[in-house]
């Protein structure tokens, strides 16, 4: 265990499986005091668990982030309780409707926005004074390459992450001079177990250099370094950590 980020406080979204677990266990093996978050209590006694048996510290705190201010308020408030104010933020819950527009009716698309784009919105309005209280802190958001190369079932979820990500930029002008730097992080296709990929989840990433979908791990390595002082002079970033599924094509393997 290194301590790159001894005596922080990360307080991760959606931490009970994939991309957010894997965070919440990088993050502690770097010395953080990690607070998992889900609606799911057994996933979350798994993922502290396993932070506890690597020799790390980890609370879990049931939350079921709907939107409003005054869930996001408490999660912020249940955090600070368990480790003291939060100094790293993930703002990683989410959740992808798979119907295409004509399909999407108004229910699901105020929830998807309720979930992806004002719960975190609220989130780090509520932790944003304790940082600045102890003197700075680092928010990380997760974006979607799906936000910015297109695919036919995404408008929702795609609209929601590039609204995400414009927060990212605006938040780090917002925020800067505050001691908080503010960046995103966007993913491409990521499994936790490489034998469960849907065939339509290898076909996504069969052209890209990478040519395979990814893991948390790989997701969380950024996350790490973003959360540290090597980042000092990053600030309204977006990271694509995605096999070059955004930036390259290559023919299929």
């Amino acid at each position: 265990m290194t301590a790159r980020l001894e005596g922080k406080v990360a307080l991760v979204t959606g931490s009970t499986s994939n991309i957010g677990r894997g965070v919440a266990i990088a993050m502690a093996a770097e010395g953080a005091n990690v607070v998992v978050t889900g609606r799911d209590y057994a996933r979350g006694a798994d993922v502290v668990n396993a932070i506890h048996a690597a020799g790390g510290h980890a609370a879990f705190v049931a939350a079921d982030l709907d939107g409003s201010a005054l869930r996001s308020a408490q999660l912020a408030a249940d955090a600070a309780a368990a480790f003291g104010p939060v100094t790293v933020l993930v703002n990683n819950a989410g959740i992808f409707p798979p119907d295409g527009t004509l399909a999407t009716q108004e229910e699901t698309f105020d929830r998807v926005f309720a979930v992806n784009v004002k719960a975190p919105f609220f989130l780090t309005a509520a932790v944003v004074p304790g940082m600045v209280e102890v003197g700075g802190g680092v928010i990380i958001n997760l974006g979607s390459w799906i936000a910015r190369l297109a695919v036919p079932a995404g408008a929702v979820y795609g609209a929601t992450k590039g609204a995400l990500e414009t927060l990212t930029r605006t938040w780090a002008a917002e925020f800067g001079a505050q001691g908080i730097r503010v960046n995103a992080i966007s993913p491409g296709v990521t499994f936790e177990d490489p034998d469960d990929v849907p065939d339509a989840a290898w076909a996504m990433m069969a052209t890209t250099p990478a040519g395979k979908p990814g893991t948390p791990a790989d997701i969380a390595t950024a996350a790490v370094y973003l959360a540290t002082d090597q980042a000092a002079f990053v600030h309204g970033a977006v990271l694509d950590i995605d096999g070059g599924r955004s930036n390259v094509f290559t023919t299929a393997r």
